[in-house]
């Protein structure tokens, strides 16, 4: 029959070609001699008929089927204005049901909030754009927008309508690139995804939603509709207390947690946030960490990769459970005192087609040429950091965190692979940059951006860089020239310290560098020391395992590195599984070894008890946290002991409550060591992980002990004691002071 539109139009909603699909379906005034009419246009091939009733005032109409396919259409020869309707449809099984029409809505997205996007500034685009409950014209349902510049077409597909890419095609908004669509009367967790038809050679795929706040669990790959609001936080007080928690001047002890394998059920199963909250809360509050920090729990296809491929930018893991459920984790660690580092990855993602590898049928989020576009190492995608819509797209995923989890700090993965972009390539496998050198200088921009914008929406939380070279000031302010960061992993402490402890005893006398090397550099930068998953994986053994020696000095070796590193200048990390000493090497698809923990008088215990004391010492004294980055905050007292293998220095504090630490790194016990102190008066130990309940030998400390004025380490007074073997000491002063020096 006749219709009110062109055959080619008609044809094109067929088959799922029209670009843009409101200039045909839904309600339109249409011209006929002069005169206008109505004319309602509904594609629906699952419908045998249907029937248009207006909402108000007016007499149904049945419409007409003008193409076999089920392209419909009614004309209302007596109407001069668009009115809102109802479509009554009959399908191929019999069954009748009432629909609402969405090529009848208007625009979702405002002009305002268009421009911004495109502009590349919307660094909230995640209220934009992705799936969104909400309410049009008093009906309810899901809207849907997502960013495709080349694409010819976009589609909303899912068990709603079949997967069928003819069904729900999306409105282009003008040049932005972005499509969107409102399906009334869809609810939460309605699984959809996206078909895009590109005009380059008529590629089609069917991607997941970049900004889906929900997924299905892998290897299962669609977006889910989620209500990111409805969750009720109960740790306003922690959010107002948080800027005295994070500060550069407070403690911050980070203990390092895979979800997955932290701890597992009776079969092996995944526990859940709520059951980790349950379980993993209590424990890490009982041991005294600051912080957790949380492996990355974006959405990620392949377990192998502990989350760092990411493919879902604003979706916390289905794999133990609901965005909700994520947020009752958070919130349970907030009200429990324990601050939340999400581990945040945009130097790279997977290559899997239903992300954002060649989303539109080109390359829409990566470089195109592979010298810029494609890690070498990990098979995966580099971003291009040089597109305004790329970085607002990372921008807005970074403060989604920050925003709807109340996460305290980012931890960004491999900035060093973002950095250089001859990143892990050689000669002739990268391009230069405009000026004809190796730093990328979008990358550059946009970290410099991310900590600025970071910094300005939540001051209190922190931003913590990876970055294993020797970039300067990546802990610095951007306004100095600096990458804008709050801390830097200290990956040059990390190498040199274990490949010292590593060692036998015998022989660390002639490494003693690498142990007195990183205070050259310690306050370069505002560092993080870290004992991190990356050492104790891919046949690097645990902890444990690299210490040298028998049973009881591997467990000696590793309670001196933790007594000397919780010393040392910088902030802690400790992968979890090393506070108790754990045989094995870190295995993401199983449960850390608990059972070495049950015998309350074995090592493991023991060894978890010194972190535990560790601690709780870290907080009580700000000598160990408060002048972390500067040599205000610390002196040495004897640096050049190599032949003994010994180093001893001082912790500072404004208070001038000060602590003094004597680390022993071989298996002898000096009977009557003798060392300089800074001042007159009595002395206390307070830690000496030798002590029988961590495992040790039991060498005993006098309770306390009285200075001398016998000249020592060029200072004027000393103590004198037992110094036991592989071993660390701590002595506070107490009583009258006269300075040494």
């Amino acid at each position: 029959m006749n219709c009110s539109v062109s055959k080619g139009d008609v044809e094109a909603i067929c088959t799922a070609r029209h670009g843009a699909p409101f200039d045909v379906l839904g309600v339109h005034p249409v011209d006929c001699n002069g005169k206008t009419w109505i004319a309602i246009r509904a594609f629906l091939p699952y419908a045998d008929s249907v029937t248009v009733i207006p909402k108000g005032r007016g007499k149904s109409q049945k419409m007409a089927l003008v193409h076999s396919d089920g392209f419909f259409e009614a004309v209302f020869k007596r109407r001069k204005y668009v009115f809102a309707y109802t479509l009554r449809v009959t399908t191929k099984d019999g069954v009748t049901l009432d629909i609402e029409d969405p090529y009848r809505f208007s625009p979702v997205i405002s002009d305002y909030d268009l421009y911004l996007l495109g502009e590349g500034t919307n660094l909230r685009l995640y209220e934009h754009m992705g799936s969104h409950l909400c309410k049009m014209d008093g009906v309810e349902g899901v809207s849907f927008a997502v960013w495709a510049p080349d694409a010819e077409r976009v589609s909303v597909v899912g068990l709603f309508n079949q997967w069928d890419g003819r069904c729900h095609s999306m409105r282009p908004r003008g040049s932005s690139g972005i499509w969107e669509l409102f399906i009334p009367q869809l609810k939460e967790w309605e699984i959809y995804k996206y078909e895009i038809r590109s005009r380059h050679g008529g590629y089609t795929v069917t991607k997941s939603d970049p900004i889906a706040f929900a997924s299905e669990l892998r290897p299962k790959t669609a977006s889910l509709v989620f209500d990111q609001d409805r969750y009720s936080w109960n740790d306003q007080q922690w959010m107002e207390d948080r800027s005295d928690t994070n500060k550069l001047e407070a403690p911050l002890s980070i203990y390092e947690v895979h979800l997955g394998s932290w701890q597992r059920d009776s079969k092996g199963e995944w526990l859940t946030y709520r059951e980790l909250a349950d379980d993993l809360v209590p424990y890490v509050k009982n041991m005294g960490f600051t912080h957790i920090e949380l492996l990355p729990v974006t959405e990620h296809p392949f377990d192998g990769s502990w989350g760092y491929q990411t493919i879902g930018y604003f979706s916390p893991t289905s794999r133990f459970g609901t965005p909700d459920d994520f947020k009752y984790l958070v919130d349970q660690c907030h009200q429990n005192g324990i601050g939340v580092i999400l581990d945040w990855v945009p130097a790279h993602f997977p290559k899997d087609e239903t992300g954002l590898a060649f989303f539109d049928g080109t390359h829409l989020y990566e470089h195109a040429d592979p010298r810029k576009g494609e890690h070498p190492d990990w098979g995966t995608l580099i971003f291009n950091y040089d597109r305004s819509e790329v970085q607002e797209f990372l921008l807005a995923s970074a403060l989604f965190w920050l925003d709807k989890y109340h996460i305290d700090g980012l931890r960004v993965d491999a900035v060093a692979s973002m950095l250089y972009l001859d990143y892990s390539r050689k000669e002739g496998e990268w391009i230069p940059n405009e000026y004809g050198g190796r730093e990328n200088l979008g990358a550059l921009a946009f970290l410099k951006r991310l900590n600025e914008v970071v910094h300005l929406e939540y001051p209190s939380a922190i931003t913590c860089a990876e970055e294993s070279t020797a970039w300067p000031m990546v802990s610095r302010p951007t306004y100095l020239g600096g990458l804008g960061f709050d801390y830097k992993w200290n990956m040059g402490w990390m190498h040199d310290t274990l490949a010292y402890i590593e060692k036998d005893p015998i022989y660390r006398k002639y490494h003693h560098n690498s142990l007195t090397f990183s205070l050259i550099y310690a306050f370069n930068e505002n560092f993080i020391l870290p004992l991190s998953h990356d050492e104790v994986v891919h046949m690097k053994g645990s902890l444990l395992g690299k210490m040298p020696g028998d049973e009881w000095q591997r467990f000696a070796n590793l309670r001196a590195l933790y007594a000397y590193m919780y010393a040392h200048p910088g902030k802690k990390l400790v992968f979890m599984g090393g506070e108790f000493g754990q045989y094995s090497e870190w295995n993401h698809d199983s449960s850390l070894d608990w059972h070495l923990t049950e015998n309350k008088d074995s090592r493991h215990r023991g060894l978890a008890n010194l972190v535990k004391d560790l601690n709780q010492l870290y907080k009580s004294l700000p000598a160990l946290y408060e002048i972390d980055f500067d040599w205000a905050g610390f002196d040495w007292i004897d640096y050049a002991d190599h032949d003994r293998s010994i180093v001893s220095f001082q912790r500072k504090s404004s208070t001038e409550e000060n602590v003094i630490v004597v680390s022993n790194f071989t298996p002898t016990t000096y009977n009557y060591f003798r060392l300089g102190v800074p001042a007159s008066g009595t002395y206390r130990a307070i830690l000496n992980s030798d002590e029988g309940k961590y495992g040790g030998s039991g060498v005993g400390i006098p309770e306390s002990i009285e200075a001398t004025d016998q000249a020592c380490n060029d200072h004027k007074y000393s103590i004198d004691f037992a110094l036991p073997p592989l071993a660390v000491v701590y002595f506070v002063q107490t009583g009258d002071k006269e300075q040494s020096r």
